[in-house]
């Protein structure tokens, strides 16, 4: 893997800390990760080293990171079927099912996506970063549908950029309790970490946290539940289910946010990242990726239905 240059811009009218400017650009990055590349001489401002965390950007100030060329990696690929929805030399896309975790944490070190990827198409080693080789984006453990992997550097860079830019459309399909306030509507509620809880995410309302906008758009009315499908023009973690919780009509199997004790027998969480948008490289218009619903979903929406 060879070394990656990153140009970023502050385009906003205030002065920004570094290290949390590019935690908030470069979020397939830890923080300490970022921090260690600014005090190892990785950042320059307006075409100077900066060493200091803290150092505060101008407004309209050029960053320029460079990424150093991973180091060999400990991962190993595992013969583990995948769903193939597209593949070129670039990318792959696969429909991801629920209970699979995308890349190796604390508890799971084998099973992952990213490892059954590695068995499939070793060329993904060290794309991209040596923790999470190919990815540009991510899909929580119980979330099934749409993810994307890039196969090479260049692939890599050019659709996480995307990503980065929030010019990707990325369409969810959910079962909320209750029901949301209006039909249709636009949450933006700012996301960080629980205070009390490190795990959890929860809204910042009185705090620091990170820009989150969600649109929803009601797609079938049950007596007790909601079928509604979801725009989200951010990706922070846990977003959908986070802004849903918080208009108080938590995602159905969801028992972080929602009823400890769902509200439908279900072993996960109702919801499917089922459309994904975007320009792929050699394309000159955006190309758009499907995933059926996982047919324990459909079970549950035509339970519903025959009750009703």
């Amino acid at each position: 893997m060879s070394e990656e240059t990153i140009i970023l811009h502050n385009q906003t009218e205030r002065e920004l800390r570094l290290d949390k400017f590019l935690a908030e650009h470069l979020e397939e990055h830890s923080r300490s990760y970022i921090q260690k590349l600014i005090t190892e001489g990785g950042v320059s401002v307006d075409g100077f080293p900066i060493y200091k965390k803290a150092e505060l950007l101008n407004p309209g100030a050029e960053v320029e990171v460079t990424i150093p060329p991973a180091k060999e990696t400990m991962l190993v690929g595992e013969d583990i079927p995948l769903d193939i929805l597209f593949e070129n030399d670039d990318l792959i896309v696969i429909n991801k099912s629920a209970g699979m975790v995308v890349h190796p944490a604390l508890g799971h070190s084998s099973g992952t996506l990213v490892q059954a990827v590695l068995g499939y198409a070793p060329e993904i080693e060290g794309v991209g970063g040596i923790k999470r080789p190919g990815l540009v984006h991510r899909l929580d453990q119980n979330t099934s549908g749409v993810i994307m992997l890039a196969k090479n550097d260049r692939a890599h860079q050019f659709l996480q950029g995307q990503f980065q830019a929030r010019s990707v459309d990325k369409q969810y399909l959910a079962l909320v309790d209750g029901r949301p306030p209006t039909p249709q509507g636009r949450v933006e509620v700012a996301i960080g970490r629980d205070s009390k809880f490190r795990q959890r995410m929860a809204p910042a309302l009185d705090r620091d946290g990170k820009e989150a906008i969600s649109e929803y758009f009601t797609q079938e009315v049950f007596p007790e539940h909601t079928y509604i499908k979801v725009s989200i023009l951010t990706g922070r973690t846990h977003q959908i289910r986070v802004h849903m919780a918080f208009l108080g009509c938590p995602v159905v199997g969801d028992t972080v946010y929602g009823r400890k004790n769902p509200s439908i027998k279900i072993q996960r969480q109702f919801l499917h990242a089922f459309r994904l948008s975007i320009l792929i490289p050699g394309d000159e218009e955006k190309r758009t990726f499907e995933a059926p619903l996982a047919n324990e979903l459909f079970e549950v929406l035509d339970l519903l239905r025959t009750n009703t």
